[in-house]
C-alpha cells in the first residue's frame, strides 16, 4: 500500500497536515493566505528539493477544514493561536507565509519570537496595491458581505480562474472559508497596508527574514520600492504571479532550500 504524503491531525482547533522529514531536518510551517487553505502548499512542501524537511501545514481557524469559530479571531489573535500550537510542539521553525500568511509570520515574530526561527514572506501585503482580494471584500459592510458580497468576490475569483490555475485552486478553498473571518481579516489587511509600514516592520524583525516576490504579477511596484528602501532581503521568482510556488515550483523550492 502506498503511504499518503501527509498525516492529518486536529491540533488547537486547526486541521494540520504533517509530513516528518529526516532526523534533524529543518522544520517548515506553511501559513496560507486570505480565504485559502493549506491544500495550496501540499505539492510544493514535498518537492524533491524540500523532501528532507519536516512540513507542517495548518488550515487556520475559519479556513479550509478547520472549524469556523463562534467569534472570528483577529490576525493578532490567530498568530497567538499558532504560537501556542508551536510551543506545545516545542518547535522553532521556519515560517513560510503566503499573502496574509506572510503578515501572520510578521506578527508571530513580533509577538512570539521564541517560536520563530526565520520568516519567509511570500508576496505578503506591504502596501495597498497588494490588497487585490482583501480591498474588494473590505469595501462591503459585514452584513452586506455575508448576504451577497462573498458570493461576488468568489465569482470574481472564478472568472479569473478561467485563465489562471492558481485562482482555480483559490476558488475551491474559498468555498470552505467562514465569511465573517474572511471579512474581518480583509479589513485588517487593508488597514495595515495603507500606512506602508510593513516593509520597515519586516526590516526590524528580531528574526531573519526574506521576502519572496512573484515577478512581474506578484507584489506591486510600490511594495517592491518600499522593501528595497527598507533593506529587506528580497528574492524574485519569475515569471510568476501572486502564487510563485505554484507558477514556478522548481525555482521556488530551490530558493527556499537555499534559505534553509
Amino acid at each position: 500500500m502506498t503511504a499518503l504524503p501527509y498525516a492529518h491531525h486536529l491540533e488547537h482547533g486547526m486541521f494540520v497536515r504533517a509530513r516528518p522529514g529526516e532526523a534533524g531536518a529543518p522544520v517548515v510551517v506553511w501559513l496560507h493566505g486570505l480565504g485559502e487553505s493549506g491544500r495550496c502548499f501540499e505539492a510544493i512542501a514535498r518537492h524533491p528539493a524540500l523532501d528532507a524537511t519536516f512540513a507542517l501545514i495548518p488550515d487556520l481557524p475559519g479556513y479550509g477544514k478547520s472549524a469556523w469559530p463562534s467569534t472570528p479571531a483577529s490576525l493578532a489573535d490567530t498568530a497567538d493561536v499558532v504560537a501556542e500550537w508551536l510551543r506545545d510542539r516545542k518547535l522553532r521553525p521556519t515560517i513560510v507565509g503566503h499573502s496574509m500568511g506572510g503578515v501572520l509570520g510578521v506578527l508571530l515574530a513580533e509577538r512570539h519570537p521564541d517560536v520563530v526561527g526565520q520568516v519567509v514572506n511570500v508576496d505578503g501585503n506591504v502596501s495597498l496595491g497588494d490588497c487585490t482580494f482583501s480591498a474588494r471584500a473590505a469595501a462591503f459592510t459585514p452584513e452586506a458581505f455575508i448576504d451577497h458580497g462573498f458570493d461576488e468576490v468568489r465569482d470574481f475569483v472564478y472568472r479569473g480562474g478561467l485563465e489562471s490555475p492558481p485562482l482555480r485552486g483559490y476558488h475551491a478553498s474559498m468555498a470552505f472559508a467562514d465569511p465573517r473571518t474572511f471579512h474581518l481579516h480583509a479589513r485588517e489587511l487593508v488597514r495595515d497596508s495603507k500606512p506602508e509600514t510593513m516593509a520597515a516592520r519586516l526590516a526590524h524583525l528580531p528574526r531573519p527574514v526574506t521576502y519572496v516576490a512573484g515577478h512581474p504579477d506578484g507584489a506591486c511596484p510600490r511594495s517592491r520600492e518600499l522593501l528595497a528602501g527598507a533593506g529587506v532581503p528580497t528574492v524574485e521568482i519569475a515569471p510568476a504571479g501572486h502564487w510563485p510556488f505554484l507558477d514556478q515550483p522548481d525555482a521556488f523550492a530551490a530558493a527556499l532550500a537555499a534559505m534553509l
